[in-house]
Formats: C-alpha cells, sequence, structure tokens
C-alpha cells in the first residue's frame, strides 16, 4: 500500500428499521486536524481527474454509486513514489480512504448511476489561495487508463 494511504473499512449496524454506520471517529487518528467536510455528486462516466494538495490530507467516502478511485505517489521522499494505485469505491465497498498530501488522486464514476462522494479535509478551502494544484487526466506522467477492459 502506498505510504500514509489509509483504508478504514466501515461496519454497518442494521437493524429492522435500516443501518447506520459511522464514518469518521476522533480516535480513529486519521486526520491531523480537521477542516471541511463536503458532499460532491458526479454522473455516470465521469472522470474528475487529477489533482493534489500540497498542505492538505483528503479523506473519502462514497457512500452512493460507484467509483474507480485512482492515486498516484508525486512525493520525493516517499518510499511508494511514483506509484499508482487504484481502489473501487462506494456503496458496493463501502470503505474510507486517507489520501496524504502530495498524492495525485481522481476518480471514474462506474456503472449506470452517480456517485456522491462526501470528503473530510484537514485544512478549509481558500478560494483566495486554493490549496489545489491540478494534473490533466491522461496526464503522461502518471499514464493511467480509465478504460474498463472486458475479460
Amino acid at each position: 500500500m502506498m505510504e500514509g494511504v489509509v483504508v478504514k473499512e466501515l461496519i454497518r449496524h442494521c437493524d429492522d428499521r435500516g443501518y447506520l454506520t459511522e464514518l469518521v471517529r476522533d480516535d480513529d487518528n486519521l486526520l491531523e486536524h480537521f477542516g471541511q467536510a463536503t458532499f460532491s455528486m458526479s454522473y455516470p462516466g465521469v472522470i474528475k481527474a487529477f489533482h493534489y494538495h500540497e498542505k492538505q490530507d483528503d479523506l473519502w467516502f462514497f457512500p452512493s454509486g460507484n467509483a474507480q478511485v485512482v492515486l498516484h505517489d508525486l512525493r520525493k521522499n516517499s518510499s511508494t513514489s511514483g506509484k499508482t494505485e487504484t481502489y473501487y469505491m462506494g456503496e458496493n465497498n463501502p470503505i474510507l480512504l486517507l489520501i496524504p498530501k502530495g498524492v495525485a488522486h481522481g476518480y471514474r464514476v462506474l456503472g449506470c448511476n452517480p456517485a456522491t462522494l462526501i470528503y473530510f479535509t484537514t485544512t478549509s478551502y481558500n478560494p483566495k489561495n486554493p490549496d489545489e494544484k491540478r494534473l490533466s487526466w491522461d496526464d503522461k506522467q502518471i499514464d493511467f487508463d480509465w478504460q474498463t477492459h472486458y475479460r
């Protein structure tokens, strides 16, 4: 696993009324500091990639829909520098994914339904000085093939 990346498997507590799932607890020690929580929706087939942060960590959760999440380690001093990893997240695999600063990340919505993303960050978004560095979805350094390969 990429250095600094953490996956937390989520537990659903079910009964005859529905279910409850705890996402983030202070004793998980996932975020150094809590900055902001954000909710986003993307349509089927959409690719939102790539960006990275220099100051903040992200913690991602897809409560509905499904997504192919791609991480690429841009950190020069990391033991996993240059490594690319793929995670499949969403209602079919309910996990939390901690994305450290310096790791480029993006996703593609899978299936025929929109995907919703809830994410937590260690700092709040500053529109006057955003901590968001952009790379193209088809960046040559990352060289990720977003196509589904039928087997």
